[in-house]
């Protein structure tokens, strides 16, 4: 079990609260005492999340936004220095997720991937260095993909082109954000339970998957979550620039 209290008195954003990964991340920063924005488009989604921590005695909050939308971005900041006196750790979470051959693909939805996926990290990023560096540093823990390592198991080359995006994004942000106290890493991992994941295979498909990864299973959302609270804690100072790999083994490469 987590240590209580390992993030009292931090303020942090989690985007993409609303289900999976960002729900667990959400509940897993409240859990060990932070106070946490959980933003997302389905607004409902993180009033409902943020309601059933405050109930358990936790602090939180729920946010709608749009993370493609500056003004919306900056007013989500706004809020949790308003909130929790100043921002902390973020974790760009949001993300979609489409499946579209090449020849199939659009512009129209390359754009929505690239918008959501990768400009929506920059804008979140953007919007909290002012409010870090103000707090004398800060961590930011992008939610990369195996699919920016190699490719994509379920979704098209725009996702897997996107997430590769997010790793440049956040080496970059490592080096030039280091003197500000700022770490940035990312955590890449491979298939996650998650209702975007099962909702992408049917059955037959994803026991192929399955059978395919060493650990014969499907990561947990917990198990996810654990990894961007280890990397947003004060064990991991002085780790940043570094993409951290969570798959059972599907991609086993130095």
């Amino acid at each position: 079990m987590a240590e209580r209290g390992r993030f009292d008195g931090r303020g942090v954003i989690v985007t993409g609260a609303g289900q999976g990964i960002g729900r667990a991340i959400a509940e897993r920063f409240a859990r060990d005492g932070g106070g946490v924005l959980a933003a997302d488009l389905n607004g409902d989604a993180v009033e409902t999340l943020a309601s059933e921590l405050r109930s358990a005695g936790l602090r939180a909050i729920g946010y709608h936004v749009d993370v493609t939308d500056p003004a919306a971005v900056r007013g989500m900041v706004a809020r949790a220095v308003a909130e929790f006196g100043g921002v902390d750790v973020l974790v760009n979470n949001a993300g979609v997720l489409r499946q579209s051959k090449i020849m199939a693909t659009t512009p129209e939805e390359w754009d929505l991937v690239m918008a959501v996926n990768v400009k929506g990290v920059f804008l979140c990023s953007q919007a909290v260095h002012d409010s870090m560096v103000a707090r004398g540093g800060g961590r930011i823990v992008h939610m990369a993909s195996l699919a920016g390592r190699a490719t994509s198991t379920l979704g098209g080359a725009h996702y897997s082109t996107s997430k590769a995006a997010v790793l440049g994004l956040m080496r970059h942000m490592a080096r030039e954000w280091a003197r500000d106290g700022i770490t940035s890493n990312a955590v890449s991992p491979g298939m996650v339970d998650t209702p975007m994941a099962r909702s992408g295979a049917d059955a037959t498909r994803m026991a192929e998957i399955v059978a395919d990864i060493p650990l014969r299973r499907l990561a947990e959302p917990s198990e996810i979550a654990n990894l961007v609270c280890f990397l947003a804690s004060d064990e991991a100072a002085y780790i940043t620039g570094a993409s951290v790999d969570i798959h059972g083994g599907e991609l086993i490469i130095a």
